[in-house]
């Protein structure tokens, strides 16, 4: 059966309806899933097969059946480990139809058949008794149901459910206990990720200063989890301020309580400065003793230990609410409340001369609602985008760009979403400004935010908010005065790989129309740049993992690779490489332009050639990025900051993903006096706006 899928054309804008078979979504989630990422982690997998071990001896020790509830089963790896450590029954549970299928037929080669039944349904529609999918309660409960915030995969409601009707009382858990653990800390770097800093920008008449509206001042943000690689993030861009402390606890052997509640821990500051940022990891100790840890904890809380890499647990940062000034050594409360899903966190001062009643007081205080954006910013801009607007070096380079093409008597046009340039244009002279945001028309529509903005810098009737897709502009949208400068930056909401920014391309064609014969456009053009590289640990969530912990999971690897074959292999994805370390196996090339002073050509835009691999290393696929010209000689990257160092070490632009494309094999190239060259084939389909490309190694 097919099914017609609606989708907007993030390249070119138009609504578009494809024909997908049955199995699209499903071979999409497993394309895209993270299954291989686990199945590398050595670290977990010891862990958690040694943690196995202990439970079935215990309970052999007690003289009885070892039954093992397996819940979120995945490939069936943790019954497998069960099984062999001795349990006399397993049952497996995975939701998901074609991974509950998978886990059948890797069971079966493993021998399994007989000592491991798989149930595919929700662990809450399971039943007990002599006709239902389990014939008794178990004793052993295992489960991986965590995220990199520990609960926001279920895990409290799925343990809750399993005490009550699945497994005795008293029962063995894998893992026993879970603990979270918090920082306090300030980083202007990670603060621009909720809050928008004030611009300064040097006009004709004095300098003025774009800040932004109280309500975002005083916007808590949104609830949801910042979750990153936190052992990419250099020492000199945070500072600590607290000792780490533990937060809350879960012991998954006992009844779970899902129901919305909190955690209050009192904290001295180790030095005075901005408490803006909590940043949180978890541990799971696989035993009751904890001998059987695997921890979260990033590279400056064990610098001993050798740190495992993962990418389907990391660490969180959240946000406070607000900047506190703390001092050093003043008594604080750091409270984490939380749902079934989600952690946020509150500072609060402790009052003069507190005692244990006023503490209490201070509990009765503590609001458990989710905090909820009133501003709409943060609703608008996404961690990175807030970061790239607060970015001073990127925003001098538009206002340089912009001072080269604006006059007295311009006309501007700005199509880009949620962007400042039209302020930015404003206070560096045009007469006239209008700006067009093309993706989330609902999202101005009524434009608060936009008004609330321009209110608090004196702005409302100096720039007009067009509500209307660029191909439906009309002369009277404009006053009836054709557009002498068009700009964008470009960036739109629906953007995921670094070429769908090219819509400017097309809204421009749209509204050619509009345009002065003489019109100056801002961007001027754009470039596609390539570089093939060899990645440090990224490299692993597309690698095939053959066996695992002894049991062979090759179907596993099959179905991924099956998945991928469907559509996703010939596809590059996004991934924001500042998280992902990796090193330059060839110079970068630029391979595609694109000329936005004219409209955007009949026919499609391609190149091939070859570039030579000029370091040792594993060819691990290649990275692609955009440049836009904004003046003669301006530019900016979305990709690489600068050349990579003599190394091949690469910087990366911090607020934009990048597009990777993994090859499907990987070669090792030596130096020799003739060095080894990956051909190319890139095409860009201007009627679709899709790139197609192709590596052979």
């Amino acid at each position: 059966m097919k099914t017609f899928c609606g989708r907007a054309n993030p390249t070119t804008g138009s609504m578009e309806w494809l024909e997908e078979g049955e199995d699209y979504d499903y071979h999409q989630e497993i394309a895209r899933s993270r299954y291989a990422d686990m199945l590398h982690d050595k670290d977990r997998n010891v862990k958690y097969y040694q943690g196995i071990r202990a439970a079935v001896s215990r309970v052999k020790e007690r003289g009885e059946k070892a039954i093992v509830l397996d819940i979120g089963t995945g490939t069936g790896l943790l019954s497998m480990m069960a099984a062999s450590a001795g349990a006399d029954f397993c049952y497996a549970i995975e939701v998901f139809k074609p991974m509950a299928n998978a886990a059948v037929k890797i069971v079966e080669k493993n021998g399994f058949s007989d000592k491991i039944k798989v149930i595919n349904k929700h662990s809450t529609e399971v039943t007990v008794g002599p006709d239902g999918d389990m014939q008794c309660r178990a004793n052993i409960l295992v489960t991986e149901l965590f995220d990199t915030e520990l609960i926001g995969e279920g895990a409290l409601p799925t343990y809750e459910h399993a005490h009550k009707y699945l497994v005795q009382e008293g029962c063995e858990a894998v893992p026993h206990r879970a603990t979270v653990y918090v920082q306090l800390v300030e980083s202007r770097r990670m603060w621009s990720w909720k809050k928008l800093f004030p611009i300064h920008v040097e006009a004709e008449d004095g300098e003025k200063i774009l800040v932004p509206p109280s309500e975002m001042e005083n916007c808590p943000g949104v609830p949801s989890v910042c979750d990153i690689q936190l052992n990419q993030m250099p020492s000199s861009d945070f500072s600590t301020l607290s000792d780490v402390v533990t937060m809350f606890s879960v012991d998954f052997s006992k009844p779970v309580q899902s129901a919305s509640t909190y955690y209050r821990v009192q904290l001295e500051p180790v030095k005075s400065g901005k408490a803006q940022i909590v940043l949180s990891w978890w541990d799971i100790d696989m035993d009751p003793s904890g001998m059987i840890n695997c921890t979260m904890a990033p590279y400056w809380v064990k610098p001993t230990s050798a740190l495992q890499w993962r990418d389907h647990w990391m660490q969180c940062v959240y946000f406070l609410p607000r900047e506190e000034p703390v001092l050093q050594g003043e008594k604080l409360y750091l409270t984490a409340c939380r749902d079934e899903y989600s952690v946020w966190y509150n500072l609060q001062k402790a009052r003069e001369g507190e005692n244990k009643a006023d503490e209490e007081e201070h509990k009765a205080d503590v609001r458990v609602e989710s905090p909820v954006c009133r501003c709409r910013a943060h609703l608008l801009w996404n961690r990175p985008r807030f970061g790239e607007l607060n970015d001073q070096t990127r925003t001098r380079q538009y206002i340089k760009s912009l001072r080269k093409v604006l006059k007295t008597d311009s006309v501007c046009l700005c199509i880009s979403d949620g962007s400042l340039l039209p302020v930015l244009a404003h206070y560096l002279g045009a007469k006239q400004v209008q700006c067009m945001q093309p993706s989330r028309i609902d999202l101005y529509h009524p434009p608060e935010l936009w008004q609330a903005f321009f209110k608090a810098n004196h702005l409302e009737d100096k720039i007009k908010i067009i509500e209307a897709r660029p191909e439906l502009l009309k002369p009277s949208h404009l006053e009836g005065k054709k557009v002498s400068v068009l700009v964008g930056e470009p960036f739109f909401m629906t953007s995921l790989l670094p070429w769908h920014n090219l819509y400017f391309w097309y809204a421009r064609t749209a509204v050619s129309p509009h345009l002065a014969s003489n019109v100056t456009v801002l961007p001027q053009s754009a470039s596609l740049h390539m570089m093939i590289v060899e990645f440090q640990d990224l490299w692993r969530i597309r690698s095939p993992c053959g066996t695992c912990e002894g049991f062979d999971v090759q179907t596993m690897d099959d179905m991924i690779k099956n998945s991928l074959n469907f559509r996703e292999s010939k596809e590059a994805e996004p991934h924001p490489l500042w998280e992902y370390p990796c090193k330059s196996l060839s110079d970068p090339l630029e391979v595609l332009t694109f000329d936005f002073t004219k409209t955007v050509p009949q026919h499609c835009l391609s190149t091939e050639g070859s570039v030579k691999l000029l370091r040792k290393g594993k060819s691990h696929g290649a990275v692609l990025w955009m440049e836009y010209h904004l003046a003669a000689d301006i530019s900016v990257s979305t990709g690489l900051m600068q050349l990579p160092d003599e190394k091949g070490n690469c910087e990366w632009n911090p607020h934009c993903k990048q597009a990777v494309y993994f090859f499907s094999s990987v070669i090792e190239s030596e130096i020799q006096s003739d060095p080894t060259a990956v051909t190319y084939a890139i095409n860009f389909d201007t009627k679709t706006g899709e790139i197609a490309m192709d590596f052979k190694l």
